[in-house]
């Protein structure tokens, strides 16, 4: 996962909920409101069926087995490499063994990269062997490495004003975490505003809420007309030892080696799997993970997690034997990691029939007990969702917060969809993201049930609803 808005806030009811009050004000419908609710109550019974089946029943633990026998059988997915194709090839198969319709896979080009071999020695004011990550895309290093002094900053003011001692040096960036989205520039742009001053390489700081001496990875992006320069990441305890070490006055000099290489661009492929509507085919509501990772740990938690409560969502449903009026198309991505390169092909694809999609839905940010639904779209499609969520009372999870979003659904919610993703404890997701803890280790069977539960009630109910969520 690239980009989150972890800036959420409480939900606001704008639309009276009283009997009688017209929420739709064109000529496809002039239900009322009480309309509406009285329709999504009338899934009461099927909500406790799926949550049963899910939580309760023989599907229970389900998608966290799936998701072991994969992991543990393939491990790493990162864009490009052989284990993803693997990967994708499985999930193919078991889709199509599951008894889902229209199972295919459709063709991409994305990005190969490959960090090789690496290390980071500290030579000054002590020996010291640091752990680090190379970032996504970054360049290697000359075979023999860089040798050089460091400048440790702490923000990119603090780089500009001190840009005339920061060339021909290594500059480690100590940024303090604040969230996700705002401390990831760092790791995004760290490099190219190292360079522009005259930097030979950049370590930054793991974007990380916790740390246990675990360099945590991600993508990095050059700019055309900057040089490019090797980038990694260190862990939150060097970068204060370094900051620390900077106040003192001490002189620090590190050697830093890079194997990392880019290649030509890979073949690859979106998985897609359907349950065909009954009534309106050619609407969708879309539910999805990605199936790629970074190169080390698992992939488990990213976000193997939410690409298999995705597929159990669908195979929950179709084991009650339910098939809504509007297709529900499961989309395992690929290449999400390096900035949803896959899933822009897909929106490019299928773009030309955008009025057809009633809800996009991507789990990206763990798969432990869900706070609730965040969502994007019109007034009047919150509130529906809001009633829909409150068919999950039996598990309380019935809260709906603003900023749905995920890096795969963005082209569409930015054109108008509604969007809606998964919300749980982000501080232990961060705490693993993109780092070798990525394992089944912090996954939870009973947990993912909720999850699964949770992502099949609202995709179901939605796509079995008389009409597609009003947009703006």
């Amino acid at each position: 996962m690239k980009f989150l808005l972890l800036t959420f806030v409480g939900v606001v009811h704008l639309l009276s909920l009283s009997s009688g009050k017209t929420i739709y004000k064109n000529d496809i419908s002039q239900r009322t409101f009480q309309e509406i609710k009285e329709e999504i109550a009338s899934y009461g019974d099927v909500a406790k069926a799926i949550i049963n089946l899910a939580v309760y029943g023989k599907a229970q633990n389900r998608s966290y087995e799936r998701l072991a026998l994969l992991v543990d059988t393939v491990g790493p997915r990162p864009s490009g490499s052989k284990s993803l194709e693997k990967a994708i090839q499985i999930m193919y198969q078991n889709l199509q063994e599951d008894g889902l319709e229209n199972v295919h896979l459709e063709p991409v080009k994305i990005p190969h990269w490959e960090r090789g071999e690496e290390s980071a020695v500290m030579l000054e004011p002590r020996i010291h062997k640091m752990a680090i990550l190379g970032l996504g895309s970054s360049i290697g290093t000359p075979p023999e490495g860089i040798t050089a002094e460091v400048l440790v900053v702490t923000s990119f003011e603090e780089l500009q004003r001190r840009a005339p001692e920061a060339r021909g040096k290594i500059v480690v960036y100590n940024q303090p975490y604040v969230n996700y989205s705002k401390t990831v520039q760092y790791r995004v742009q760290g490099s190219v505003e190292a360079a522009k001053v005259g930097a030979v390489a950049s370590l930054i700081r793991s974007v990380a809420s916790f740390s246990i001496y675990s360099p945590h990875t991600g993508i990095q992006e050059y700019q055309d007309g900057v040089p490019k320069i090797p980038t990694a990441c260190i862990t939150v305890e060097d970068a204060e030892m370094m900051s620390r070490m900077a106040s003192r006055g001490n002189r620090i000099v590190i050697q830093l080696k890079m194997g990392a290489k880019n290649y030509p661009d890979a073949d690859s492929f979106n998985t897609v799997a359907e349950i065909i509507g009954s009534k309106y085919p050619e609407q969708v509501v879309l539910v999805s993970g990605h199936l790629d990772s970074w190169d080390v740990g698992q992939g488990a938690m990213d976000d193997g997690g939410g690409a298999f409560i995705s597929w159990e969502a669908l195979s929950l449903i179709k084991d009650l034997g339910l098939r809504p009026k509007r297709t529900l198309r499961l989309v395992l991505w690929t290449a999400e990691e390096q900035g949803g390169i896959g899933a822009f092909q897909y929106y490019q694809l299928h773009k030309a029939n955008i009025s057809n999609y009633s809800l996009v839905m991507e789990s990206d940010l763990g798969t432990f007990l869900p706070s609730g639904l965040q969502f994007t779209g019109s007034e009047k499609a919150r509130t529906i969702v809001e009633e829909v969520m409150s068919l999950l009372q039996p598990v309380n999870i019935t809260q709906v917060f603003r900023a749905g979003e995920g890096t795969d659904i963005n082209f569409w919610i930015q054109a108008g969809v509604p969007g809606a993703s998964l919300l749980d404890d982000l501080y232990k997701y961060f705490s693993f993201h993109h780092s070798r803890g990525d394992t089944m280790t912090i996954m939870d069977p009973k947990q993912m049930n909720v999850a699964a539960a949770v992502w099949a009630v609202v995709s179901y109910v939605i796509a079995d609803m008389e009409e597609m969520l009003p947009r703006s």
